[in-house]
């Protein structure tokens, strides 16, 4: 049972910065310091992982490597790496509302080979030291990249024209890093940087009372390090590319379902191996966060898979997914792990089954129970202790939205009886006060919901791709210390301080 203690989910790219997106600086840290003084134990960010296609969170080359965008370029002028000038002539007109991505994909790289030029014998040593701590994944990861981003233009994995490259024969994969040499040591030096100033600002929000909760996507990119390495892992054709796709079928976001396009798992391949890979990424995880947070939990009981090809997810089919088996040989290996989960969607009694006999706490959001006909389990008079509940989430619309611009009027009603709000206070306010109370030992909120925002603050929309999905920032003034104190009494008066 975890203890009675809240939090706020805020990615690091939704952080204010001068250079145009959250980074792993000081704003970081500031904010660290602002949910501290909220009283909030939790901070719980997306993943963290390199961003491919649409720059989603859950699309990355890697399970393991961070994100460059999120190196902060001020802690490399500290280090000596780049000079302030320098990073001021790269900067672009800063959106304090947004993440400008394709100003980043212009700018960034620039001085991040600016500053890996500078490297000294120090450096290279440590960063020597760091790569062998992590032989396991970082070097086929740079090397991947290399490939990709200088060798092949970019191209994905199964369009690779080396065949002997993309099906690994050693003879080719030790004449190609050769030749590649340089670009794979720039690929880790990255890596280097992000996990030093990661471990930094962990270490800095633990010691001020903040445990971070990372999120661990249930499946990996077709076109990453991880399918290249370990294709045996994935239902695949012969060139690498998926043959079975992830997705869900119709559900809350999208008539036609959600096709994700990962590859998903041959989990009787997994099986014969114990986990193996599944156990190293829950190790990988458990060194950057301190707690985790697996997406899309039912996939491990059964999961929807559509053949490749189709233009939506409504012809695909249930497949059994590892069940009991899995979560049994993590436990054998790791122990008891600080895992919780997001049972949302389509969840069957075999679902709620499996996740009773883990233990793990499974999610409730609030603004899936606003309908006056019903009496569900999102209402926070429902929530369960052993649970993580929320106002809204990363994915869904801000409660402010739901309220006041998708509810019906008879919606919108029991909204404001429910929550017993009025027009002297802000929505958010309302909503936290709700979850705060209820029996959940987790309770947590978005940014967003903490600042009452609308539709126009949304992080991503299922099933879409492009427009304003992962872009959303904050306001450096917006985290001022009047909402901090506002939160912070809110978990007081509800005993989660």
């Amino acid at each position: 049972m975890f203890p009675r203690k809240s939090g706020v989910l805020a990615h690091i790219t939704s952080l204010p910065s001068p250079h145009g997106v959250g980074t792993l600086g000081q704003t970081a840290y500031d904010f660290v310091d602002f949910l501290a003084s909220a009283r909030q134990t939790y901070w719980q960010v997306l993943p963290l992982g390199h961003t491919g296609f649409g720059d989603s969170p859950y699309q990355c080359f890697s399970a393991a490597a961070g994100n460059p965008y999120l190196i902060d370029l001020d802690l490399l002028v500290k280090d000596g790496l780049l000079t302030a000038d320098e990073v001021a002539a790269a900067d672009f007109p800063n959106k304090p509302d947004e993440v400008d991505f394709d100003a980043l994909a212009q700018t960034r790289w620039p001085l991040f080979r600016c500053a890996f030029s500078r490297v000294d014998d120090a450096l290279r040593a440590k960063i020597t030291d760091f790569t062998e701590q992590n032989a396991e994944w970082l070097p086929d990861y740079a090397l991947f990249m290399a490939l990709r981003e200088e060798k092949y233009g970019y191209r994905p994995l199964w369009e690779w024209p080396d065949d002997a490259v993309r099906t690994r024969d050693p003879q080719a994969l030790r004449a190609i890093r050769e030749e590649l040499h340089e670009e794979i040591a720039f690929r880790i030096f990255l890596q280097y940087e992000f996990w030093t100033q990661w471990a930094a600002l962990r270490t800095y929000a633990n010691e001020h009372g903040v445990q971070i909760i990372g999120d661990i996507p249930i499946y990996v990119s077709s076109d990453s390090s991880d399918v290249w390495t370990h294709p045996t892992l994935f239902k695949l054709q012969d060139d690498l590319s998926p043959r079975m796709i992830a997705g869900v079928p119709p559900d809350y976001y999208s008539a036609t379902g959600q096709l994700w396009g990962n590859p998903v798992y041959d989990w009787e391949a997994h099986k014969k191996d114990d986990y193996t890979w599944w156990i190293w990424r829950m190790q990988t995880n458990l060194a950057l966060f301190d707690l985790v947070r697996i997406d899309h939990f039912r996939g491990f009981e059964s999961f929807w898979e559509v053949e490749a090809g189709e233009e939506t997810a409504v012809n695909g089919a249930w497949r059994k997914g590892p069940g009991t088996d899995f979560f049994d040989t993590l436990q054998e290996t790791m122990g008891d792990l600080p895992i919780i989960t997001e049972d949302l969607g389509i969840i069957t009694d075999e679902v709620r089954e499996l996740l009773c006999e883990t233990g793990f706490p499974g999610m409730r959001v609030l603004i899936f129970g606003l309908l006056p006909e019903e009496d569900n389990e999102h209402l926070p008079h429902n929530y369960l202790p052993n649970s993580i509940v929320y106002t809204s989430t990363h994915d869904s619309q801000t409660i402010c939205e739901q309220v006041m611009d998708l509810c019906t009027e008879p919606e919108k009603q029991f909204a404001y009886r429910y929550l017993r709000t009025s027009t002297s206070e802000a929505m958010g306010w309302s909503a936290i006060k709700s979850v705060w109370a209820s029996p959940a030992r987790t309770a947590m909120t978005t940014l967003q919901d903490v600042l009452s925002l609308g539709a126009d603050a949304r992080m991503n929309t299922p099933a879409t791709i492009g427009g304003r999905n992962w872009r959303w920032r904050v306001r450096k003034e917006a985290l001022n210390q009047d909402v901090a104190a506002i939160l912070g009494d809110i978990t007081v008066t509800y005993k989660r301080a």
